[in-house]
């Protein structure tokens, strides 16, 4: 009887060998999320798994102690006082329209949504630079987030033509007789009416002497690619203004992304708690003139943190030797290793201001400059890398943190989700309707959002980069200490304007080309 079952009991322990080692090959492909060391957003469980943990616990300690001044924070919700500047598009009419076009200009934009609204900007400038038709730009599928939202699914073309019909003739697409000029048609062969060589920061000279005679000849020229295809400088007075006419006047987003974004300012500004709130909160005469000065307020915040910024920055951001060793092998596929920045150590990097600003760090420099820990705050960001975990601090310093997912229902949400474009439109819009908007990382969100508050002399902080890159790396500054520091270096960082100088962009700087002194 023992011999007999010696073998059932060796082959039930190979069967349960065997389907140990299937299920040790399937599990990737049960659950592949948990082995994607390369997403862009939260690390994998097995490639990054050790959770970021606080940075400057003796900061947060201060941060979460302090004792906020009633000044300050009036000071903080008070609206920029008149600076002398207003738009100058709004009375401005250009040259009029020549009685005939000389054909079409099609182009094709690359990137996200602040990148293709300058390029839409530049493509008008160029149609009346030539005198030509311009057909409404095509957005290309971004390879990033691969979202394929047209321009009329972001931007109210009815408004955008309505607009501009005396500036330049735009048409929603070609006559039949072009009808073959197409995306495909160019991605196919070399095509005569195809202009790829268009120079970054190209001046209007050579449009007209590269580009017009192909429209003379065919009746039409396709530029591609054409972000960053026109210059700053050196450009007629009448060109700049249209260009910021387009920017802060014409592209209007669809109704949709407005009527969502106008629900979500109402509940930021009326939280269903708000009637309670000065019956639960201690009953000083202190706190209440405190949370009426930001009663019926809310600040957004531009949270770039993904996984391209923490690669490409070169920086360390205390994740442990999982987390740095993911973003090496980031850095590695994804631009063959080739980063300016990881020449220099960690410290040479924050000294120079030069690394992006953590969750954390973004919540001390706001704890520090006033805002109190009942601020309404909107976090306009897609995914932040390193997931909940990383932001836990952010949210223990500001409970009151809000975005799309937590304020509007997953109906309300459903002609924008899983779309980059529409999302990045409905932040774009509830920032320029908040009282104060921060970015925590420059790029091409905080500089549309830096230009259009300017034109409209809203306030907007401006972390300084440097000033915080070097205090953040003193491990020994108290909370006092630091918060002096950081009062100190961003008094003249809350939208004060500042004139463009040669070479910066239009789009970041709309004065004094768009913007005229007030009398």
């Amino acid at each position: 009887m023992l011999q007999m079952k010696q073998p059932l009991q060796n082959l039930n322990q190979s069967q349960r060998t065997a389907l140990a080692g299937v299920f040790v090959l399937l599990f990737p492909i049960l659950f592949p999320n948990l082995f994607r060391p390369l997403g862009r957003a939260s690390p994998s469980l097995f490639s990054e798994w050790n959770a970021p943990r606080a940075r400057h616990l003796r900061l947060l300690q201060g941060a979460l102690d302090r004792q906020i001044s009633i000044r300050q924070q009036v000071e903080l919700w008070s609206p920029l006082a008149d600076q002398g500047w207003k738009p100058c598009t709004e009375s401005y009419r250009g040259v009029p329209l020549p009685e005939k076009s000389q054909g079409f200009l099609q182009v094709f934009l690359d990137g996200g949504l602040n990148q293709q609204r300058m390029g839409i900007c530049d493509a008008v400038a160029v149609a009346k630079i030539m005198n030509v038709t311009l057909v409404i730009p095509r957005l290309e599928v971004n390879p990033v987030w691969q979202d394929s939202s047209s321009f009329t699914d972001i931007f109210d073309l009815g408004h955008f033509i309505s607009v501009l019909k005396d500036e330049v003739r735009i048409v929603r697409e070609l006559p039949i007789q072009y009808a073959w000029s197409t995306r495909d048609y160019y991605a196919t062969g070399i095509r005569a009416t195809r202009i790829k060589t268009a120079p970054v920061h190209a001046s209007a000279e050579w449009y007209l002497e590269n580009v017009l005679p192909v429209i003379q000849s065919y009746g039409i020229a396709a530029v591609a690619p054409f972000s960053h295809r026109l210059a700053f400088d050196n450009l007629p007075e009448s060109i700049q203004r249209l260009r910021c006419k387009v920017n802060f006047e014409a592209l209007n987003f669809v109704p949709h992304i407005r009527e969502l974004g106008d629900a979500l300012v109402h509940r930021l500004r009326y939280p269903p708690s708000s009637s309670q709130t000065s019956g639960t909160m201690d009953q000083t005469d202190r706190i209440n003139t405190i949370v009426k000065a930001g009663a019926g307020k809310f600040a957004v915040l531009h949270l770039r943190f993904d996984k391209d910024m923490a690669a490409h920055s070169g920086c360390d951001f205390e994740g442990g030797k999982a987390e740095k060793l993911a973003l090496a092998k980031y850095r590695q596929v994804i631009w063959q290793g080739r980063v300016l920045n990881s020449q220099f150590t960690d410290e040479e990097l924050r000294n120079k201001g030069r690394c992006p600003l953590t969750p954390e760090e973004i919540g001390l420099l706001l704890s520090a400059l006033g805002f109190s820990n009942n601020t309404r705050l909107y976090l306009a960001s897609h995914q932040v890398y390193g997931g909940e975990a990383r932001i836990s601090t952010l949210r223990k310093l500001f409970p009151g943190i809000e975005n799309k997912k937590s304020l509007a229902s997953a109906e309300e949400l459903a002609d924008v989700q899983g779309k980059a474009s529409l999302m990045a439109a409905v932040d774009y819009y509830v920032s320029m309707k908040s009282d104060i908007f921060i970015s925590a990382s420059p790029g091409n969100m905080h500089n549309a959002l830096l230009a259009h508050r300017a034109y409209l002399n809203l306030k907007t902080i401006r972390p300084n980069m440097i000033l915080l890159g070097q205090v953040f790396v003193n491990k020994s500054l108290e909370w006092s200490e630091f918060e002096g520091a950081v009062v100190n270096g961003h008094r003249n960082r809350q939208g004060q304007l500042r004139l463009r100088k040669q070479k910066q962009s239009i789009y970041t700087y709309p004065a004094p080309d768009c913007m005229c002194k007030a009398a």
